[in-house]
C-alpha cells in the first residue's frame, strides 16, 4: 500500500487520515475543492454580466478568498463480503484559514472555517486479483453534505471512476497507479452566469507510485515509497480578480497539476499500519504547494 494512490487490493479495513495542505490559491478552481465564489453576490452594480446571486461558494460579497491552509480528517470504512468486491463510506472533516484575502469595501474579510465535508460512498470490484497482481474498478459517489457557504463542499454529486493497479515486481518491490475522473453533476453557473456553462469542471487523474520494502522483522515491515500524482482539468473556472473573463474570472480548462510524494509505511503484524508522507507540487498550477500527510488503517 502506498500513501495517495488508491489502494487496488480489496479488503475489509478501517482508515483514519490526516491531511495539512497549504497554499491553496484559486479554492474553487472547478469546484474540485469548494462550491464557486460567493464573492459572485456582490458584484450586481460591478460586473453584471459576472453577478450571481446563487453563488453558493464561500466569500459571500465580502470579498475574495485567494490563498487558504487547510487540514482534513477522513475516517473511512470498507468491508469485502466477498474477496473480489468490497463497498466503502467516507467521513470527511474539514477545517481551512484563509492566507490571503482580497476584500470588498466596507465589508470583513471572510473568517476561516470548519466543518463536516462532502462524504463519499462507493465500491471495488476487482477484474484480476493474485498473490502478484491486481487490477480493480472503482467507482465512489460524492454527497453534497459539506455547507457550501463555509467552503465544506461542493454544492453538487459527482462521480469518480477508476482503474486500479497493483503489482508486486519481485520479493521486496511493487508498483501501484491509477487512472480516473472525477465527474460533477451539475454545479454553480459559469461565468458569464448568462452562458451554458457550468463553474464545475470534469477532472481527469492519474498516478503511480513504486514501493521497496526496505525492512523485514518477525513482526514489523517499513517501506519507503515514492509516488506521482497529476490532474488534468477539461473544462470549468476558477475566480481571479483582474482574469480574462469580465474581469473576474479564467477558464480553467487546460490546466495541469502535478505533484510528487514521499513516504513511508509502517506495517505492523498483518492488520496494522501507518503511513507518514509528504507532498510537493512540481508545476506552477497546484491544489496545495505543499502537503503532509498521516494515515493509520487496520485491515480485519
Amino acid at each position: 500500500m502506498v500513501g495517495y494512490i488508491d489502494n487496488a487490493v480489496v479488503g475489509s479495513q478501517i482508515r483514519i487520515r490526516f491531511d495539512g495542505g497549504f497554499d491553496n490559491p484559486f479554492p474553487d478552481r472547478a469546484e474540485f475543492f469548494y462550491a464557486k465564489c460567493g464573492c459572485y453576490t456582490g458584484l450586481a452594480g460591478v460586473i453584471p454580466q459576472a453577478f450571481d446571486p446563487n453563488a453558493s461558494g464561500p466569500g459571500s460579497s465580502a470579498g475574495v478568498p485567494q490563498t487558504l491552509n487547510f487540514q482534513q480528517l477522513y475516517v473511512d470504512a470498507e468491508y469485502a463480503p466477498h474477496p473480489r468486491f468490497s463497498f466503502s463510506v467516507e467521513f470527511p472533516v474539514r477545517w481551512f484559514q484563509i492566507q490571503g484575502f482580497q476584500p470588498i469595501p466596507p465589508f470583513p474579510a471572510f473568517s476561516n472555517q470548519s466543518g463536516l465535508g462532502d462524504v463519499r460512498v462507493g465500491f471495488k470490484a476487482a477484474m484480476v486479483a493474485s498473490e502478484d497482481r491486481d487490477v480493480t474498478f472503482q467507482l465512489r459517489a460524492y454527497v453534497p453534505s459539506g455547507d457550501a457557504s463555509k467552503g465544506m463542499g461542493t454544492d453538487h454529486s459527482s462521480l469518480e471512476p477508476a482503474l486500479l493497479y497493483h503489482q508486486k515486481v519481485s520479493q521486496r518491490a511493487a508498483v501501484e497507479s491509477q487512472i480516473g475522473a472525477w465527474l460533477p453533476i451539475g454545479g454553480n453557473a459559469g461565468v458569464p452566469t448568462a452562458g451554458s456553462d457550468k463553474f464545475s469542471g470534469k477532472v481527469f487523474f492519474y498516478g503511480i507510485g513504486p514501493s521497496y520494502e526496505l525492512y523485514t522483522g518477525s513482526r514489523v515491515r517499513f517501506v519507503p515509497v515514492v509516488e506521482v500524482v497529476g490532474w488534468h482539468v477539461l473544462n470549468g473556472f476558477q475566480t481571479q480578480p483582474g482574469g480574462p473573463l469580465l474581469g473576474a474570472a479564467v477558464d480553467a480548462s487546460g490546466t495541469d497539476v502535478v505533484n510528487i510524494k514521499f513516504g513511508a509505511r509502517t506495517s505492523i503484524d498483518a492488520r496494522s499500519s501507518f503511513y507518514v508522507g509528504y507532498g510537493r507540487a512540481l508545476t506552477d498550477a497546484t491544489w496545495y504547494k505543499d502537503i503532509v500527510r498521516f494515515e493509520y488503517r487496520y485491515s480485519f
